[in-house]
């Protein structure tokens, strides 16, 4: 029986582990963003140069102008390489921006629709395959004060189901009676009304800059974008000369802009696009009588130093004094002032802002190896236990060290997703060689977890382990998204800034390491308390630890989680009702799925009646349910869920099939699978109704989010080997009562 317990459990919680790995690699690395209502839609402004503080919109001042380019990023920067990038760092207000639109990568074109839609939009590109690896639509002259193509931008936009409405700057702003003046192909399209009418429009000339910079009260000026002769799609026209010739034409350009422009206007340079197939964050940089030298922050991302190109175009419509729409993903940029704009602190902005550029590119490329290493190395290792303890390789003593070793091996790998996240404490980007740097900071922190959970006093029992990590994991997400989720920015297993699905809070991979830690935590210490006899008192502690996960995992100013409590609460109901010994019957069932649903409409309820600059994305659904918008939302996220399960076959259909696999054994108490977890149980009387409770949890977690693949296999990498520990420590115990009843028999 003991043989039936290890093997069953690797072959069903492993393959939730193995083989839902390729779910998670295609949803940190290749998911498509989420709507624009994932991260907070709050439209905050800045009084003025010298305050950090949000404010009620600035009274228009002068003259704005946006200067758009691409390709652009902080390593560009210097001060002889792009002097008058430099100069707008010292003087101005700086930031990391992410430009994720609807595709992986950016195109000009796309970039420019942004800020036109102030939303996610992308123009068509021809050929077939991924979108990535197609070229660019290049930009073209307007012909007859229309935008060519753009019927094909608004099919695409259409098609796209991100709500974007093209052309909304420039209705808003004739709405608002504010001029727009759009020199430059790119200008044209952000400029241009719904119909795709640009009046005004001028083409990029050093010859006629000055008059064109003084027609209007909002100029938007392109002065082109870099394109990467390395980096550039197949089929693509390269452009002329090598990257560094390009940033530095562009930088000559912006200059001549500056130079041109009326006194006191304030400047916003943007790079709006990629320079190529690959994906990075980019820069954005203000200056003038709202922005003096520090920060740029915005509350769309609440990470101070990085914005979202959203930002852009609400940042120019609240200082112009165009009524800003409501429903919009971004938010008004504000300015933190330095102390002053001596050199010295702009190149301390400078390598902040480089660190945000080469953390988030470096982790990007980093998940996939690692995760596959750390997935595929543990099913290796429990592999060969498995044969070991089967007595294909090794004898009755090798069984014994073996099992010692495993139950060490297996805590060490459920403190890897905690350590993902605190190895960000440590700046390992700047190594010259990324992967070892980073692994080596994870693994730092592996063993200190590890070492405490096994060398503490708990460590000596079966459950000792698995509660002293999970609270630890728990312990670190929450502390992070209490404080603003700085750790998760740019980790193995956190969120991406250069994928924009999320900023803050709680993700679907945070979610479910989180939720997963939860049930495990309560499952150690309801078994500990119900041994004693004590039901009632284990039932309440679950139900305390159930309440606090549910409250910082929903609430909007933490983890703001829509998907997750409704998935969280049917796991810890069941439980709580396991503990005090009642049937899940259909009604409960019933009440539970009711309450779940009454309490997540009820929490975007009291959020949408908050302002709606400040309502998170729980209060935008509300909205958009007003609005006759939520179908679509509910629709591209499944579309998404649906396209990564198919993304990966057959591999990531293995995902579901391992769910409802482990949901058979453990339903049916009479089952060769359950019987064989009986040993455990023994002295974990929880530990079935935590599992059950756990694959509740996932289940519901995979069908209701959005790219909710990867909530099964995130959560297997912290179950899978806390609950392999303890049945390795019960399978030692009961070696080694073996071994003693031989001893005495001898004797």
């Amino acid at each position: 029986m003991t043989r039936r317990a290890l093997a069953v459990l690797i072959a069903a919680l492993a393959a939730l582990l193995g083989l839902g790995g390729a779910a998670l690699l295609t949803t940190s690395a290749d998911a498509a963003p989420t709507d624009a209502a994932t991260s907070t839609s709050i439209s905050a402004t800045s009084a003025s140069s010298t305050s950090s503080a949000t404010s009620a919109a600035p009274e228009p001042f002068g003259a704005t102008v946006l200067i758009g380019t691409g390709g652009i990023t902080w390593t560009d920067v210097s001060e002889k390489a792009t002097p008058n990038l430099w100069m707008l760092l010292r003087d101005g207000s700086s930031a990391a921006m992410s430009i994720r639109s609807v595709e992986t990568n950016t195109c000009p074109a796309d970039g420019w629709l942004g800020v036109s839609a102030a939303n996610r939009a992308a123009a068509p590109r021809p050929g077939t395959g991924s979108a990535q690896s197609r070229p660019c639509t290049p930009l073209e002259e307007p012909s007859g004060g229309v935008v060519p193509g753009w019927d094909a931008y608004e099919q695409a936009a259409a098609s796209r189901k991100f709500d974007s409405k093209l052309g909304l700057l420039g209705e808003s702003a004739s709405k608002s009676d504010v001029c727009i003046k759009p020199v430059g192909r790119g200008a044209a399209i952000a400029a241009a009304m719904p119909e795709g009418t640009t009046d005004r429009y001028s083409p990029y000339s050093p010859e006629t800059l000055l008059v064109d910079m003084n027609t209007c009260p909002l100029t938007i000026v392109d002065v082109g974008s870099v394109r990467d002769p390395d980096d550039i799609a197949e089929g693509e026209q390269a452009v002329e000369g090598s990257r560094v010739e390009q940033v530095a034409a562009i930088d000559k350009r912006i200059g001549e802009v500056i130079t041109a422009a009326p006194g006191g206007a304030d400047f916003i340079v943007a790079s709006l696009s990629d320079a190529g197939v690959t994906e990075r964050l980019r820069l954005v940089v203000a200056r003038g009588p709202h922005f003096g030298p520090g920060s740029l922050n915005a509350a769309s991302t609440r990470q101070p130093g990085l914005v979202q190109a959203q930002d852009v175009p609400v940042t120019v419509m609240n200082l112009t004094g165009v009524a800003v729409p409501d429903g919009l993903g971004g938010a008004t940029m504000t300015s933190e002032q330095a102390p002053d704009n001596s050199e010295r602190r702009a190149a301390e902005r400078l390598q902040g802002l480089v660190d945000y550029d080469l953390a988030s590119h470096e982790v990007h490329s980093l998940v996939p190896p690692f995760f596959n290493g750390f997935a595929y190395g543990q099913l290796v290792i429990y592999l060969l236990v498995l044969l070991v303890w089967k007595g294909k390789i090794g004898t009755d003593d090798t069984r014994r060290r073996v099992l010692s070793i495993v139950r060490v091996v297996a805590v060490a790998a459920a403190s890897v997703p905690a350590s993902t996240f605190l190895a960000n404490l440590l700046p390992w980007w700047r190594f010259p060689i990324p992967m070892i740097s980073i692994v080596g900071a994870v693994g730092l922190f592996v063993a200190l977890i590890a070492y405490a959970a096994l060398r503490g006093p708990w460590g000596r029992t079966a459950l000792g382990p698995l509660a002293f990590v999970s609270a630890v994991t728990i312990a670190v997400l929450a502390g992070d998204v209490i404080t603003g989720s700085r750790l998760q920015q740019s980790s193995l297993m956190g969120l991406q800034p250069v994928v924009a699905g999320r900023f803050y809070g709680m993700g679907n991979v945070t979610f479910a390491l989180f939720a997963t830690s939860s049930i495990l935590l309560a499952t150690a210490i309801s078994s500990y308390l119900v041994r004693q006899g004590r039901d009632r008192i284990a039932a309440i502690a679950v139900l305390v630890i159930g309440i606090g996960a549910v409250i910082i995992d929903g609430a909007p100013f933490w983890g703001a989680d829509g998907g997750g409590p409704p998935a969280l609460i049917p796991g810890i109901a069941y439980l709580v009702l396991s503990i005090l010994g009642l049937r899940m019957t259909w009604q409960r069932v019933l009440l539970i799925g009711v309450g779940s649903a009454a309490l997540f409409f009820g929490v975007a309820f009291l959020d949408w009646l908050r302002e709606s600059e400040s309502r998170s994305h729980l209060g935008n659904f509300i909205q958009a349910i007003i609005d006759g918008n939520a179908m679509d939302i509910v629709v591209r996220k499944a579309q998404q869920n649906w396209n990564i399960l198919l993304g990966n076959a057959p591999l990531t259909l293995l995902v579901p099939a391992a769910l409802l696999f482990v949901i058979y054994v453990l339903a049916r108490p009479t089952s060769w699978g359950s019987r064989g977890l009986g040993k455990a149980s023994e002295k974990a009387p929880t530990l079935r109704a935590g599992l059950i409770a756990l694959v509740i949890m996932l289940t519901i977690g995979f069908l209701i989010n959005d790219s909710g693949t990867a909530i099964p296999a995130v959560g297997a990498t912290v179950a899978v080997p806390l609950i392999v520990s303890v049945v390795v420590r019960t399978l030692e115990e009961d070696l080694r009562a073996v071994a003693g009843t031989r001893r005495a028999r001898r004797s």
